[in-house]
């Protein structure tokens, strides 16, 4: 009883603990052995929103502490994150990052990871994505990275569907004093069938002050910039191999082309470089009773590539996320206000609008998202812990693609109760959400069963259920593109008789539309993507210094939210309309290679159809698909050999995509939408860091992957698997004072390319020069 107690009272639940709990929490006697701080002792808040150790969480977490942030050659959060077991990253341009962990492959403007900066969401609800360089805070100001593995909407609400990275920051009084951080370095792009073969540079810098003027007040205040050239692009076609996904031989995938790099090439663009502002301003009041008032704000600015389904977008500068949020604590009262503002402006540098010949079709978005949360959590009984809570969410849009968008209302409330015996811990939870674009509200429940032999050795098992709401963007968008792959370009002379060919416009690209699920006709109308997940999970301790972890899971996706397209009419259920093909009442347009609009008569397409000429599926949208079954394996093993060593190996397994049947009324899971995530995922790593030295020592492995996110079969593809060699080594001068850091990432300088659209990643080394006051 007094360990259960005690283990309370470590949560924070409690706000003053008895007698006898404050001596067994002072530190070791002089003479006596201090014992080693393990993973399982790490306290994270983001498997129940509540403060609990890592062992305790209902849900399998890892955590990136700040002495490993501070030694990793990371340059972005994605390096951070990707020797996290079981998550995917993929990098595809400077700026243009994106992540996901169980899931099957990691799409460009993956949505299906929620991200949070000290609870508040930066997940951009307008699209479903997150753009990683809006996180107006710097490495140095990190306490710690909590990444939870699985899905979490019993507390998170909408888009925790399989997995949640929740970056805390340090707050001013565990930050004192003055650090000013200064880097530069190059990188390698010379590779065979690149855009660009010369050597491409970085720089950066970085300034935190952060002061206690009295046992009240406190403030930090940081800005920061990094500037980096363009990686290399791929040339050439994407190689033409065999559909793994079907049993025909026959069936082919991959054979568009790359964009050129030609001045006068059709299908051309220049790479560019990404240049990123940030501020960030926070206030504490620590008050006599304990609670504690926070006052943030902040600006993330960024420019550079962002890769999509249709081509990319060129972010231009100017283009921000800016907020401001308010936090009161007091014991286990939490409440806070959040608005995150968004404005940017981005042309497509591939696709001009059919509509105004001559002009890139232009992405704009203006976005504002108001947010107010509440939560409770209490001790009763000395065997339950319950927290409550709940938000109400106001998001407004102005966005150029998707110019009849809707603003949308979203509220949401959430009950969870932990319950202790002496060797088991059941967590039993219920959320329900309710969204302005859904008509019926969404429940998602959580339930897991713990037993704990021992207080350093846990055996979970678990069920939880979450959603992804439709986006905006998969309700609303309306946009004319042409066919960029210069293979399918349209030339109707060879077609028609000899009598008839004067009639034949000159070759053109074909005009598609994409429309969201509003628009194209009511009976789309999306419905929430949701997930089940299965989950049996290990974690134990051993000496208080090797901590070993395993996790097996199955997550079962229903209703998933696609971009496809719409297909024939004989495979839709109940009779829903294909909308496959142009016709006569729907002639055919699009744009010439010179860019004159085209559009054939009824006349000439009757003509076209009693011959057998029929042009291909000319409508995309967002469909509610259905089942699909992801199923995988990881393994953790973290060793402390003293207090400035550490080392860690992981591998993931993950299994095929598998396509379940489809009910009566839903529309099957298409092959031509199946990826293959890598198989085999392999991190090990030794890190360094005592009064003198810093240093980190990491390999990454990821299998070969098919990625399939962008338009048709040509341009689905294999990356083949890569091995990043990463390392760094830093000098600690005048009592730590200064800090001066060597890192390299792809220390053997191999050509990584991890998207098939991405851009090629060579050897990059930067120095880095630190100065604490």
């Amino acid at each position: 009883m007094k360990r259960f107690l005690l283990a309370i009272l470590g949560t924070g639940l409690l706000a003053i603990p008895p007698a006898w709990a404050q001596e067994a929490q002072q530190p070791a006697a002089e003479g006596e052995e201090e014992k080693t701080l393990t993973f399982t002792d790490t306290v994270v808040v983001s498997g129940s929103k509540v403060e609990e150790k890592v062992i305790d969480s209902p849900a399998t977490i890892s955590v990136i502490t700040a002495d490993k942030i501070a030694a990793n050659p990371a340059q972005n959060f994605g390096d951070l994150l990707r020797a996290v077991p079981g998550v995917t990253v993929i990098q595809t341009s400077a700026r243009d990052v994106n992540l996901s962990s169980r899931n099957s492959g990691v799409s460009t403007l993956n949505n299906s990871q929620l991200a949070l900066l000290d609870g508040r969401t930066i997940y951009l609800d307008f699209f479903g994505m997150i753009l990683w360089d809006w996180v107006p805070t710097s490495s140095e100001e990190i306490k710690q990275i909590e990444v939870v593995r699985g899905p979490a909407s019993v507390v998170w609400g909408a888009n925790a569907l399989t997995g949640i990275v929740n970056i805390i920051t340090k707050p001013p009084r565990e930050a004192k004093g003055v650090v000013f951080t200064m880097n530069g370095g190059l990188f390698d792009r010379e590779c065979d069938n690149c855009s660009q073969t010369d050597t491409g540079y970085n720089y950066g810098a970085n300034v935190s002050i952060a002061q206690a003027p009295n046992e009240r007040w406190s403030y930090k205040i940081s800005a920061g910039y990094f500037n980096s050239d363009p990686f290399s692009r791929p040339t050439g076609r994407i190689p033409v191999v065999g559909d793994p996904r079907t049993a025909d031989p026959n069936d082919t995938i991959g054979g568009a082309l790359y964009p050129t790099d030609s001045a006068t090439g059709v299908n051309a663009f220049e790479n560019s470089e990404t240049s990123q502002p940030k501020v960030d301003v926070r206030v504490d009041n620590d008050m006599e009773s304990g609670a504690r008032l926070s006052i943030q704000g902040g600006y993330a600015g960024t420019e550079g590539i962002i890769h999509t389904g249709i081509g990319p977008f060129d972010i231009q500068s100017g283009s921000y996320m800016a907020y401001g949020r308010v936090g009161y604590t007091q014991g286990g009262f939490k409440g806070a206000v959040f608005g995150n503002f968004v404005d940017a402006e981005a042309p497509n540098l591939l696709q001009n609008d059919p509509n105004n010949p001559g002009t890139p079709i232009q992405l704009n978005f203006t976005t504002q998202t108001y947010d107010a949360e509440l939560g409770y959590t209490r001790v009763l009984g000395g065997k339950h812990i319950i927290s409550l809570g709940g938000n109400a969410r106001r998001n407004n849009f102005d966005i150029t693609i998707a110019p009849n968008s809707e603003d949308r209302n979203e509220f949401g409330a959430y009950l969870q109760d932990e319950i202790f015996f002496e060797k088991f811990r059941i967590a039993v939870g219920a959320r329900v959400d309710k969204f302005g674009n859904l008509d019926d509200p969404v429940f998602s429940p959580r339930v897991s069963l713990m037993f704990k032999p021992t207080p350093n050795h846990a055996i979970r098992g678990s069920f939880n259920r979450a959603f992804r709401s439709p986006s905006v963007i998969n309700n609303f968008i309306d946009l004319d593109i042409s066919n960029p792959n210069l293979d399918q370009i349209v030339n109707l002379g060879p077609a028609l008789p000899p009598p008839l060919r004067p009639l034949a416009p000159p070759p053109f690209l074909l005009t598609i539309n994409l429309s969201g699920s509003e628009t194209v006709d009511p009976r789309y109308n999306l419905k929430e993507e949701g997930l089940d997940a299965f989950e049996i999970a290990y974690t134990g301790t051993f000496n208080r210094r090797t901590t070993i972890g395993l996790a097996l899971y199955q997550n079962d996706k229903n209703d998933n939210i696609n971009f496809t397209s719409l297909l024939p009419s004989a495979q839709f259920p109940q009779g829903l309309p294909g909308l496959s093909f142009y016709s006569p009442q729907n002639p055919a347009r699009g744009i010439t290679l010179t860019g004159q609009p085209v559009t054939l008569s009824p006349l000439l397409m009757t003509i076209l159809g009693q011959v057998g000429v029929r042009f291909p599926y000319t409508v995309f949208s967002y469909l509610n698909l259905g089942p699909v079954r992801d199923r995988g394996i990881e393994t953790s093993l973290d060793h402390y050999f003293n207090e400035n060593l550490s080392g860690f190996v992981n591998y993931s397994w993950q299994d095929d995509l598998e396509v379940l049947d489809a009910d009566a009324n839903e529309i099957p899971y298409p092959t031509d939408e199946i990826a293959l995530p890598p198989t085999h995922r392999f991190n090990a790593g030794l890190n360094w860091n005592s009064e003198r030295f810093v240093g980190m020592a990491q390999v990454n492995y990821v299998d070969d992957a098919l990625w399939s996110d962008v338009l048709t079969k040509e341009y689905h593809g294999f990356t083949d698997a890569y091995t990043l060699v990463n390392a760094s080594f830093g000098v600690k001068w005048n009592e730590g004072k200064i800090t001066t850091t060597l890192k390299c990432m792809n220390l053997l300088n191999e050509d990584v390319q991890q998207h098939i659209f991405g851009d090629i990643m060579k050897r990059s080394v930067a120095l880095e020069l630190k100065f604490r006051y």
